[in-house]
């Protein structure tokens, strides 16, 4: 039960290893015809039937050896197409509010098309096996959450350093060259085709990690296929009234399961679940119960780091730390649950 080592990471290490490539690479390396100027839904025929031969490459793929050349037009690029078309009336996430970022029209989480970030750096305080991790802060968020530990980050996305892909890829290569041993994208939705230009940009074999709240849409689900080795997904809130009440999400529940089974078959999750005060009924229990019958080979990651932060205060009742009791009830919970991969 408690797993110090990870038992589902597997292919993870294997990249970071270089045993094995990124699947940003495997895309590189699929031909695609098309055309920029097809409608969405032409491009999207093409993407699908293009990741048929993807999934076949990489079940095929045993080796760094194995891995064909950079296609003149790829799978990558189509990728990149797609979610620029998406970027004109956003739904990268399930708010769906449909802004043309292109024409400077801040969607739901404040950014417009040009991307940025706060901070890169080798983080040494994630998970220990993705520790050295070369974690990038991009600013804004599509949450609302009342008690944001990064509200100066979420709140503020015009604040941040504007990305230009070929300078961050070139930083993704120093920082490997010094031992990082992932890539980690935090609050990556809203700059889905940013990063996905950035990881077209890069040349170095390493593995890309989703740091999100799970919060996306199905298409962007469709391109994170084929791009991100490991999902390192929060799973916060056990329903859509927790979701709501202090996210201001709406469909919780509904969304971040799709995303969390698609992600089951394309890729591996690495799942946090944060531990509110108040809420192990609610939240914590039904979403171990979720994912012992959807998504059990897993790397989960049980978390007491809540703290009350930014507008909390408003909320009396999460107003606080967790007491003693709740840390052991978790626990508890947890380890009843037979779920055999998991981090404490």
């Amino acid at each position: 039960m408690d797993s110090a080592e990870p038992i589902y990471l597997t292919r993870y290490f294997d990249v970071a290893g270089d045993r094995l490539p990124s699947q940003f690479l495997i895309s590189q390396s699929v031909y695609v015809d098309f055309q920029k100027d097809l409608p969405p839904a032409e491009l999207w025929k093409k993407h699908d039937k293009a990741m048929i031969s993807f999934r076949e490459k990489n079940e095929n793929i045993k080796s760094m050896k194995d891995l064909l050349p950079r296609a003149s037009s790829s799978l990558l690029d189509l990728k990149i197409e797609i979610a620029n078309k998406i970027l004109e009336n956003c739904h990268f996430c399930e708010r769906r509010c449909g802004a043309n970022r292109k024409k400077k029209e801040p969607g739901y989480c404040g950014c417009e098309a040009v991307s940025r970030y706060s901070a890169e750096f080798l983080h040494r305080g994630e998970e220990p096996e993705l520790v050295p991790s070369h974690t990038i802060f991009l600013t804004g968020c599509n949450f609302s959450c009342i008690y944001c530990q990064n509200w100066d980050i979420s709140t503020a996305p015009q604040r941040g350093i504007p990305i230009l892909p070929k300078e961050l890829a070139h930083a993704i290569s120093v920082r490997r060259a010094y031992g990082s041993k992932n890539v980690n994208f935090v609050t990556p939705t809203p700059h889905t085709h940013m990063i996905l230009k950035i990881l077209n940009a890069l040349k170095v074999n390493i593995p890309v990690v989703w740091n999100t709240n799970m919060y996306y849409s199905e298409e962007v689900a469709k391109l994170l296929e084929g791009a991100v080795d490991v999902y390192l997904g929060d799973f916060r809130y056990g329903n859509d009234g927790c979701a709501k009440k202090y996210s201001r999400i709406p469909d919780y529940m509904r969304n971040v399961t799709r995303n969390f089974k698609i992600a089951y078959t394309g890729g591996e999750i690495l799942l946090r679940q944060l531990v509110l005060p108040g809420h192990l009924e609610c939240c914590t229990r039904p979403i171990v119960e979720w994912v012992l019958e959807n998504i059990p080979k897993i790397r989960f990651n049980l978390m007491f780091q809540y703290r009350p932060e930014y507008r909390v205060s408003e909320f009396p009742e999460i107003n606080r730390i967790l007491t003693p009791d709740e840390i052991q009830k978790a626990l508890e919970i947890i380890k009843k649950s037979g779920l055999e991969d998991v981090l404490i």
